[in-house]
């Protein structure tokens, strides 16, 4: 006897198949789930990761570092880029929140226009960890991050040194707002005044860019060249302003970056860059995929968890 399909029932039966096999349009990191939007079957965490940029190696190795913990702890990781846009941060967060993941992990690209979305994850019981860069306005659960200020006045005794007591130094600055800009001009500006002898003659911001620390240098030379000194908030604009001397002709000029990237550690061994301090990316993303997984679990986390940094020099 053959068994008869009804239409409704076929019917039903294409509409199930399709929604099994409907795909999230984020890209996932996944220890064994298929759908984006939800935890996988069998209580599987998923985390949102909100970076400000990869188009910024050291943002890469934080990526790097949380997807590779999050395999190992069978987590599912969904990752957006802000492209260092406020706006677009605070919609992707949004996504995530619609998503309902257990924990976000959030790189701010500015500390301060992220708080409204950090509540609204809070207020509807996600928890927030931040990474590298602090929220103003908003608690979070956690906070991962080198000590900036710390590494600011790093760089600041490595340069004085350097220089012998005295020069003339231009600071490039990071995106305005960020923490982690505020943070590591604080730690240079103060101890350079402190010692007294080196003198920052101007201080511009270079957006954390390689193309924009270039041109932004390219500019201050015209007006200046009595430079002794560089300090960028980052690798990438050191990189940039080390282009801009070499095209100006201007040697023995010691360039200082911060966060250790590849190109910056080549750059420190063919001396073009004098040095850079040296931060663990990968150990921030490592961190923070493990300080979410113990939130999950119901254990206490600390509010401020540091990543150790190191000097790399000539």
């Amino acid at each position: 006897m053959k068994k008869i399909i009804s239409p409704l029932f076929a019917a039903l039966l294409l509409v199930g198949i399709a929604a099994c096999s409907k795909q999230g349009p984020d890209s996932t990191t996944a220890a064994g789930a298929s759908d984006a939007s939800a935890p996988a079957a069998g209580g599987a965490v998923t985390i949102g990761l909100s970076i400000s940029t990869l188009n910024n190696p050291f943002f890469v190795s934080l990526r790097k570092g949380a997807e590779d913990e999050a395999k190992k702890d069978g987590v599912t990781l969904i990752t957006v880029d802000a492209q260092n846009d406020p706006a677009r941060q605070q919609a992707s967060v949004e996504d995530l929140i619609q998503k309902k993941v257990s924990v976000i992990l959030i790189n701010p690209t500015d500390s301060s226009a992220v708080a409204n979305v950090v509540k609204e994850a809070t207020d509807k019981g996600i928890k927030v960890i931040s990474l590298d860069r602090s929220v103003n306005g908003a608690e979070v659960s956690s906070h991962i991050a080198s000590d900036n200020k710390a590494g600011g006045k790093m760089a600041a005794d490595f340069l004085v040194d350097k220089l012998g007591g005295k020069g003339n130094v231009v600071e490039l600055q990071g995106i305005p707002g960020s923490s982690a800009a505020n943070e590591r001009g604080a730690g240079f500006d103060t101890e350079v005044d402190a010692k007294g002898g080196v003198k920052i003659v101007t201080r511009q911001p270079a957006d954390f860019d390689r193309a924009k620390g270039l041109s932004v240098m390219e500019n201050i030379i015209q007006s200046n060249k009595d430079i002794q000194g560089v300090f960028a908030q980052n690798d990438e604009m050191a990189l940039g302003a080390v282009k801009a001397l070499q095209a100006a002709g201007l040697k023995n000029v010691a360039v200082v970056g911060f966060d250790a990237t590849d190109d910056a550690i080549a750059a420190v061994k063919a001396g073009t860059m004098a040095a850079t301090v040296q931060q663990q990316p990968e150990l921030i993303g490592q961190y923070g995929v493990q300080t979410a997984k113990k939130l999950v679990d119901g254990q206490a986390v600390d509010k401020f968890i540091p990543v150790p940094l190191n000097l790399y020099k000539q």
